[in-house]
């Protein structure tokens, strides 16, 4: 056991820091397993060596968010200190302040996560990214957020949010209604990261004037997308052919998103995903990234991760049963 403190400069700064009633240091000593006291502008750290170390560098780290005006709330410090854990090397000022440029849109939007950094990054610089992950990871909404962000920036001039319709089998006449009614019970989670970075009536005219599109999958075949941000979600229910399909599209000055959840296939069982068959044969082309998200990515509600956590474990005792593990 090892007993470390720090000082800190500015008082109503540290208690910004601190958290009503000192809440922010019991998240991180509870998160990392070390005693922490403040009293007045110190801190002291009493624990292991690895977790005293850990605690240290994340209070002097937030403390410097709150320095240059960070609101620092409970879900980032417990981000952060989950951050930490996985990569002590980590900055946090490098991920929670790399916004995403939506300068009309509703809110800010960061990382929150090593993986999402990574994720966010490579969108930045390469033309086709794969996010494979649990849901909650933030796949869909954060290339929504990089999709917007290239719109206001005239980067690309649309956004075609694209997704599977398995349940239907894609064969949508069957359905009642208009296309748009047929179509809209698949698409309506890819609106709603839509609708939570722009004002509503600017996302009607921009989907009027087929600045912004929303398709399902079948709907692409044949067509070639130039100056496009193309966000293709739940695409572990893509066939092989019809991830081939998709991939193809892809025209001059354009970019593509894949997100999916490998755990989560909806196909009949003699079909593979395509999304699985992407990662065996195009993990090694320049231009194409992979970013593999896991149930410490998840930003929705705490329970989330505990319910994807009982699920794992519960799928390794199937398999351990049936000898296959």
């Amino acid at each position: 056991m090892v007993t470390k403190s720090i000082e800190l400069e500015d008082n109503s700064r540290a208690l910004e820091l601190f958290g009503e009633q000192g809440r922010h240091l019991e998240i991180i000593g509870s998160k990392l397993g070390v005693e922490i006291n403040a009293r007045g502008n110190l801190i002291t750290v009493t624990g292991d060596r690895d977790g005293t170390e850990i605690a240290l560098s994340l209070l002097r780290q937030l403390y410097s968010l709150v320095e240059q005006g960070y609101p620092l709330q409970q879900r980032d410090v417990e981000f952060a200190t989950g951050i930490l854990s996985q990569d002590p090397a980590a900055s946090i000022a490098e991920i929670f302040l790399d916004q995403l440029s939506i300068k009309s849109g509703k809110r800010t939007i960061t990382p929150k996560s090593l993986a999402q950094k990574y994720y966010v990054d490579a969108i930045r610089n390469n033309d086709i990214v794969f996010g494979i992950g649990p849901a909650g990871t933030g796949k869909t909404y954060l290339a929504m957020a990089m999709a917007v962000s290239a719109l206001l920036r005239n980067d690309v001039s649309r956004i075609i949010m694209v997704r599977p319709a398995v349940e239907a089998g894609e064969r949508l006449g069957f359905l009642p209604g208009d296309l748009e009614e047929k179509v809209n019970p698949y698409l309506r989670p890819l609106y709603d990261a839509l609708y939570d970075m722009l004002p509503f009536d600017r996302v009607g005219r921009l989907l009027e004037r087929g600045v912004i599109e929303v398709a399902p999958l079948a709907f692409m075949r044949g067509r070639t997308l130039n100056e496009a941000f193309i966000i293709l979600d739940e695409a572990q229910n893509t066939t092989t052919s019809q991830m081939k399909m998709f991939l193809t599209r892809l025209g001059y000055n354009s970019k593509a998103v894949v997100t999916g959840d490998i755990t989560q296939i909806d196909l009949e069982r003699n079909q593979e995903s395509g999304l699985i068959e992407a990662g065996r044969l195009l993990k090694s082309i320049p231009g194409i990234a992979f970013v593999a998200f896991s149930k410490e990515d998840v930003v929705r509600h705490p329970l989330v991760r505990r319910i994807i956590q009982a699920y794992e474990e519960a799928e390794k005792r199937r398999k351990k049963g049936n000898g296959k593990g």
